[in-house]
């Protein structure tokens, strides 16, 4: 390291960062996730000022999805992975770097930031301008494969595979890893808001009642499952009459959600076997071994792992805190910056 970069490093909080769709997480080397917040902004409507002198950002924006009035709209900038919305990204970064970092003696923190494997090169400069502009000294940009994986603590240095599977809130990253590099992957725009989405759907066709995407993320988290359940449960759902628009609840089943997910889970699915078709054949035995580890939001769905090993015939672990790993990655990552730089960067945007 060099010494300049060492000095700096004592006058800063250096950290890395999970950007993801339904939440940001911001770990910090030798403190752990120092941040959890959802990626959700409120601001005055037709303007980019941020309510509250600037606090409502994470979960404070979160509690206004769908209850705030016309004055106000509520944000969510990431859009399946990449910024949808550059200058509220940026806000929302600056909140949050601010907020972990405090401005030490004015020195800006170099920054780790994780993207999904399959957006473009414009994706990518959008996301390092809009950490530059938030505040951040230095920004490298890692794939989210490869700093989950990191984070799982699976052995992607070694001549050996190690395949992941990250469900996120707008993306799902299905990847094979040997000698740290991405062998083969898929990059799905469709994951846990989806799910979200198709429960929605599911109810109004269903039932007549139109609900809100927190009541079905609620509903999902409750009830949801990817496998049968050795004892299917229920729970009641409250939303507006389709028809009538007056208030109505109904009572709904885990089997019922598990029907309205099908469709979503075979995308996922059909991702993770793809993914395998693509290795080489020495990498496929050693998976047969080594099994497929799942990180992300998404995996908490029940049932998820079952389904996944009965579909591929593999040995399947959910990761240990799986919504923390692909920032516990980008920690690591930078905690061991020299070791791992030359490696594992992504250096598309180098020229």
């Amino acid at each position: 390291m060099h010494p300049i970069d060492y000095l700096l490093g004592l006058a800063s909080t250096d950290m890395g960062i999970d950007l993801g769709t339904a939440n940001t997480l911001v770990c910090i080397p030798d403190e752990g996730i120092v941040l959890f917040e959802p990626s959700v902004v409120a601001v005055k409507t037709g303007t980019n000022k941020i309510l509250l002198n600037g606090n409502a950002v994470g979960q404070t924006a979160k509690a206004m999805l769908e209850k705030a009035p016309g004055s106000i709209s509520v944000i969510r900038p990431m859009k399946n992975g990449v910024i949808a919305d550059f200058d509220i990204t940026e806000a929302m970064l600056k909140y949050f770097i601010l907020k972990v970092h405090k401005r030490k003696w004015g020195v800006r923190p170099r920054v780790v930031i994780a993207i999904p494997s399959g957006i473009t090169a414009v994706e990518k400069r959008a996301v390092v301008n809009s950490a530059e502009r938030a505040g951040a000294r230095e920004v490298f940009l890692i794939s989210e494969p490869k700093a989950a994986a990191i984070g799982a603590g699976l052995p992607v240095g070694e001549p050996v595979a190690s395949m992941i599977v990250d469900i996120g809130g707008g993306t799902t990253e299905v990847a094979i890893i040997s000698l740290g590099d991405i062998f083969t992957h898929q990059s799905l725009r469709v994951a846990g808001d989806h799910m979200d989405e198709a429960i929605v759907q599911f109810i109004r066709r269903t039932y007549s009642l139109d609900i809100g995407l927190r009541t079905a993320e609620n509903i999902k988290i409750e009830v949801g499952s990817a496998y049968p359940l050795e004892e299917e449960i229920s729970v009641e759902v409250r939303g507006r009459d389709a028809v009538a628009g007056l208030p109505r609840a109904i009572t709904i089943t885990s089997e019922e959600i598990r029907e309205a997910l099908q469709t979503t889970m075979e995308s996922i699915l059909d991702a993770i076997k793809k993914t395998l078709e693509k290795a080489s054949p020495e990498l496929a035995s050693d998976l047969l071994g080594s099994g497929l580890v799942m990180v992300g939001g998404g995996v908490m769905l029940r049932g998820f792992d079952k389904l996944v090993a009965e579909e591929t015939g593999l040995p399947v672990k959910i990761a240990d805190d799986p919504i923390t790993a692909v920032a516990r990655g980008t920690g690591i990552l930078l905690e061991y910056i020299d070791l791992y730089k030359d490696v594992l960067w992504d250096k598309e945007l180098e020229s």
